[in-house]
């Protein structure tokens, strides 16, 4: 046990906290409103502020802050019935509440008990701040149970008594639960790397670095280390206790540092979160600083818990709230049926308008039934892609498309671009992952005015007086324009990523525009391809080597499709797009349809597509390759699990990809716990999964060996690759974007098909959300 004299003041830890002197409560936020005024402005706005959802009597700033999170809170009683705190009516509400509630100790905070009551199981009382012991507690509970369900039902929990409780503060607690700091367009992320942490762990607690470093590398996780090192660390005061919003505030005031001397500030800033971390929180703290949580919570579980939580306990009832629990009273059947189709309509909206900033706010004030009348598509705040589905083979489009008029299109090997055009002329470029490229292209931003407005200087019947605002769905490939034609993508990777001058650019693009998905006010997600199309065409004006439609034929011919497919390829593309016209035509946000298929031309070689895998070990080499890799250890990614699952090995292919691997700071002394396989395939040297990989294959086969998609196929055996070839680096993508179990899965039950020659049946479809 050690003993460390407090290196922060009260009040340094208090701000820390967000509870203690006036104004440090909002300095993140009054920081991240200050940038705000300085972005565009948001579309929507709800009509009044979060804090406002709750009317009760307003309890002076400094006696809230000043009072213990354990005191007794006297609620107010209900305007109806006498009851105690404990009972609920026999209608779900919440009767009244006739004596002083002493909030639970944070440390017997459970949301996943039975019969939750979001005001007495709560351990905080009415307007005061949540404690972020309160959310690393539902964290707990969540990684101890791997079973979706229950889960979701857990942080529904915590999000209902935020909602009752403490309503200005539900952002910041999902905003925690996803481990983001906002909106992916924004682009704030704290990027810490694990040797800070070391080092800011080992100042914290008075620990020399070197034992930091070896207790992670036995545990496999810092978190934990950081927790055991706080527990056992006696100071001279009891530092004030941590807030989920004052967390929140620290964490987005780390990511926006920057300068030479930023970081040590970051580390000053860690280290006042260590110090005042109580039990668990530590853990927590560190993983979200270290970017995975690894609690196994997908956001699609995060929307079905806010789902759950503004229709079980609906805000704005002022307090105490009448209604604790609107699904009492109804069948099980029923009340599984309701949540679900009030989750839906989350999902579904949230596609549209994927910004919890803008939805919230709304979802309080309107709830769930009336969002798609409040949030609708808006340009400057980027949707998730509709991706297409591999196929085998011409045969199995024809198949799938026997009934339906559809059109073949280039694949163009470049980079998704969604271009975002406002009404006040400003030109935005967003990633496939919603990330912000706008510095990225200068030379697109520069040529969309042209092609959008020499529309009006042609005469079409159809075509609309301007374009006022729209989203186009793009490519952006590299383009020589002295032999005017594609380059590889690897050309196109050679471009610097952020902040570019177009007096400096090396590598020229084309942008090709396939689809539009919002004009002038009007959203067209609805309406069919072959609309889109021709509002696509009617609208812009192509320009060579500048910007052009993609290349595309109408037709249903065996023959006609391989030829294309063969011109495709001479004309430096992956392939073919095949896509519906009229019927099932629209397009399916954030979804892998099989409303568009993609078509390659070795895909008739072997399996229907490429994968993108995870390098998670290395093999030494032999013979000629003594001192290099010879081999690696590649794996798919578990949304569910969030675990890394083996699925092939593959040989080094080149010198380069040695260079990379062999840095110190991506080579692991253990597997990370997250990581799945069998000892049999034990590498000599186990990676850091921060890099992707394009792979190709003959096909798939179940493996007694591999990890990849187990329990999907077969109970207890995974799938494997046969003959992985690797094809490039996909610098692109982030290791969590790689190719997922259940798409293994897919890819191998479509294989399976086709090789029986059995009929193809209605998959289902990948959602993102």
């Amino acid at each position: 046990m050690q003993e460390v004299k407090g290196q922060h003041s009260a009040i340094e830890l208090a701000e820390v906290n967000g509870t203690s002197e006036e104004g440090a409560v909002n300095k993140g936020e009054e920081d991240s409103a200050e940038q705000g005024a300085q972005e565009k402005p948001e579309p929507l706005k709800p009509s009044r502020a979060i804090s406002s959802f709750f009317a009760p009597k307003k309890v002076p700033v400094a006696k809230a802050r000043k009072a213990d999170e354990r005191a007794a809170v006297e609620i107010p009683p209900a305007s109806t019935g006498s009851a105690t705190a404990s009972s609920n009516g026999s209608d779900g509400t919440a009767g009244s509440f006739s004596k002083q509630v002493a909030p639970l100790d944070p440390m017997e905070y459970n949301p996943s008990k039975s019969s939750y009551h979001p005001i007495q199981d709560a351990c905080w009382g009415h307007g005061q701040r949540v404690p972020y012991l309160a959310v690393a507690r539902t964290f707990e509970r969540i990684e101890e149970v791997s079973a979706r369900l229950k889960n979701i039902e857990t942080l529904s929990n915590l999000f209902r008594s935020v909602i009752a409780l403490s309503p200005s503060d539900i952002l910041p607690c999902i905003y925690l639960c996803l481990n983001r700091l906002g909106p992916a367009y924004k682009g704030l992320e704290l990027g810490i790397g694990e040797t800070i942490l070391m080092k800011a762990v080992a100042q914290a607690t008075g620990r020399q670095l070197d034992q930091i470093k070896v207790e992670a590398q036995e545990k496999g996780d810092l978190g934990l280390v950081a927790e055991s090192s706080r527990s056992n660390q006696r100071t001279m005061f009891t530092p004030p206790k941590l807030s989920a919003a004052g967390v929140f505030s620290k964490l987005q005031e780390i990511a926006r540092m920057t300068g030479s001397a930023s970081m040590n500030k970051k580390i000053d800033i860690i280290k006042g979160l260590f110090v005042a971390c109580r039990h668990s929180e530590a853990r927590y703290i560190t993983r979200s600083l270290g970017g995975k949580l690894r609690i196994g919570l997908a956001e699609q579980s995060v929307l079905s818990a806010i789902a759950h939580a503004v229709s079980l306990t609906p805000p704005g009832q002022g307090f105490p709230p009448e209604v604790l629990d609107a699904g009492q009273g109804k069948s099980a059947e029923a009340r599984k049926a309701w949540l679900e189709e009030q989750t839906q309509i989350l999902k579904q909206t949230f596609c549209e308008l994927p910004s919890y900033d803008i939805i919230v706010p709304i979802l309080l004030e309107h709830r769930v039934e009336s969002l798609p009348q409040h949030c609708k598509i808006t340009p400057g705040i980027p949707l998730k892609p509709m991706l297409a589905q591999p196929t085998k083979g011409i045969g199995e489009v024809l198949k799938r498309f026997e009934e339906s008029a559809f059109t073949c299109e280039y694949k163009y090997d470049g980079e998704r671009a969604q271009i975002h055009i406002l009404e006040n002329g400003d030109v935005h470029i967003y990633s496939r992952n919603q990330e912000d490229n706008t510095s990225k292209y200068p030379d697109i931003i520069s040529r969309i005015p042209k092609v959008r407005d020499a529309i009006g200087t042609m005469s079409q019947p159809l075509c609309p007086s301007t374009v006022r605002s729209c989203i186009l769905d793009a490519e952006a490939v590299a383009w020589d324009p002295e032999k005017r034609q594609i380059q590889p993508f690897q050309v196109l990777t050679t471009r610097k990523r952020k902040d570019v001058e177009a007096a400096d650019i090396k590598v020229q693009v084309c942008l090709y525009a396939f689809d539009i998905l919002y004009l002038n006010g009007e959203s067209l997600v609805k309406e069919p391809f072959s609309r889109r199309r021709q509002l696509l065409h009617e609208s812009f004006v192509e320009t060579e080597g500048k910007f052009l439609f993609a290349t595309s034929m109408d037709t249903g011919s065996l023959d006609e499709i391989s030829e294309f497919l063969d011109q495709s390829i001479k004309d430096s593309c992956e392939g073919l797009m095949v896509k519906t016209l009229e019927v099932d035509a629209t397009y399916e946000i954030a979804k892998r349809s099989h409303k568009w298929l993609k078509l390659k031309k070795d895909y008739l070689e072997g399996v229907g597509d490429t994968l993108d895998l995870v390098v998670i070990g290395a093999y030494l080499g032999k013979g000629k390759r003594v001192g290099m890799y010879g081999g690696f250890l590649l794996a798919c990614y578990d949304e569910e699990s969030e675990e890394y699952q083996s699925i092939c090995k593959v040989g080094a292919s080149s010198h380069r990809l040695d260079a990379h691997f062999w840095r110190t700071d991506h080579v692991l002394e253990k597997p990370r716990p997250y990581y799945r396989w069998d000892s049999s395939t034990e590498p000599n040297h186990w990676l850091a999964a921060v890099q992707v990989w394009e792979v190709k294959c003959a096909d798939l086969s179940i493996s007694p060996v591999h990890k990849a998609a187990i329990g999907l196929v077969d109970e207890e055996k995974g799938i494997s690759l046969r003959f992985p070839r690797f094809l490039r680096v996909r610098d692109d993508k982030k290791p969590e974007e790689a190719t997922t179990s259940s798409q293994v899965a897919e890819l191998y039950k479509q294989q399976q098909q086709i090789q029986n020659q059995q009929p193809l049946e209605k998959a289902e479809e990948e959602d993102f959300y």
